[in-house]
């Protein structure tokens, strides 16, 4: 999960994040009624293999919303088949970024997990990056400035239909290392098909490249993975809640509720009163980020409850015990180096979260770098994580030895 700190709440709570259109250039095609763009919208017969290519189209990417200061790239939407948590082949959409500058050797290519955007389709990144109102936009940034190609996952359900299942493990890693697959499998990137990957992501997005890094060697094993930085990973979502329900981003509570009851089939309506079930549909519908955070602070889940009580009592019972023990990171060893950032002062997710996942890869065989800084706040430390992911990753590419800190 991608949150604000405190230090930011009242910028956070004066800003409105702009919705984000989008002009696919694909041919019109009759469809049912739906606000969604057409470039969205999955074929009835999806591809044989995971990682294939379904669609692709021209994009940008901006760093501002006044689109005044364009990142220089070939920008391509894609649309490509990965799995959901159960092994369904689903669709899923994304972004493919190729620095315009020559490289000497085979381009390495890094798969950007996205930390929390929200989970209305508007909120998706391929949406918003040629608005310019992506906030993860610098760090994209960054690793293009290293020469990196680049793939951003939209994940499951955000922009294609459905609700993005938000902070679900196997989902969100196989979309990781999907989109690495059909970034390569992309025409006219200069990227080879066999090159070198590595997968990187803060918050939601470090739990993300965390699952993709464990799921790897029995996922895609034929992927030549060199590295994976994580930054302030939500790996234990007991954790996680407790600090969440009630705080100033207590929002993205809900939207946990939202995409893990999605991801298994859970009616979390029945749970909420009147009050819960208008602000849980309008969190899932309407409000990216910033709009959350503006709308929704210091959201408590008891107030949102039939009976009153609040929903963190809920992960201790079934269902719920059984789905967040299996979000879980840290049962499986990622077969390369990791480089696992968290800061002391992270107001949302807890340090000792990224500490213990570093204990338990350290326990199975990994070679981790662990990190800490003292940066205060979530969102800043993002800074810090991006710094020191250039030359690491830059080293992983050049195949030099690994640091490790177990």
């Amino acid at each position: 999960m991608k949150f604000l700190p405190r230090p930011a709440t009242a910028l956070a709570l004066a800003l409105v994040a702009v919705a984000p259109a989008t002009n696919a250039t694909a041919a019109a095609q009759p469809r049912e009624e739906s606000d969604r763009p057409y470039f969205y919208e999955p074929p009835a017969q999806l591809p044989a293999h995971n990682g294939d290519m379904i669609r692709s189209e021209r994009s940008a990417f901006y760093l501002d919303a006044l689109k005044v200061v364009p990142v220089k790239a070939d920008v391509r939407r894609v649309m490509y088949r990965t799995t959901d948590r159960a092994g369904k082949p689903i669709a899923v959409t994304g972004t493919v970024l190729t620095p315009q500058t020559p490289h000497a050797g085979p381009r390495p290519l890094v798969a950007f997990a996205p930390g929390t955007q929200g989970l209305a389709d508007k909120c998706a990144p391929s949406r918003q990056l040629p608005e310019g109102t992506e906030y993860e936009g610098l760090p994209v940034k960054n690793l293009l400035d290293q020469g990196f190609g680049v793939v951003v996952t939209d994940y499951e359900g955000l922009g294609t239909p459905g609700t993005h299942t938000y902070m679900t493990r196997a989902a969100q890693g196989r979309a990781v290392l999907d989109s690495l697959r059909a970034a390569q499998r992309l025409p006219g990137t200069g990227m080879p098909a066999e090159g070198p990957v590595a997968v990187y992501g803060y918050s939601q997005g470090g739990g993300a490249s965390a699952a993709a890094a464990e799921l790897a060697p029995t996922y895609a094993p034929e992927l030549d993975l060199k590295g994976a930085v994580v930054g302030a990973p939500p790996a234990d979502l007991d954790a996680v809640a407790a600090n969440l329900d009630g705080s100033a981003y207590g929002a993205f509570f809900t939207y946990s509720l939202s995409g893990l009851g999605a991801a298994y089939d859970i009616d979390v309506d029945s749970y909420l009163n009147w009050h819960g079930k208008q602000v849980t549909a309008d969190l899932r519908d309407n409000q990216c980020t910033t709009q959350a955070l503006a709308k929704y602070p210091f959201l408590n889940s008891r107030f949102l409850t039939a009976d009153g009580r609040p929903l963190t009592e809920r992960l201790k019972r079934a269902p719920w015990k059984e789905v967040v023990a299996d979000q879980r990171l840290g049962k499986r060893g990622p077969a390369v180096p990791v480089l696992l950032s968290h800061s002391r002062n992270d107001d949302v997710i807890p340090f000792r979260v990224g500490e213990q996942l570093g204990k338990d890869w350290c326990a199975l065989g990994t070679k981790v770098k662990f990190s800490p800084n003292r940066v205060v706040g979530h969102i800043l430390a993002t800074a810090a994580t991006s710094n020191e992911a250039a030359p690491w990753l830059k080293d992983r590419f050049a195949g030099r030895a690994a640091p490790s800190t177990c």
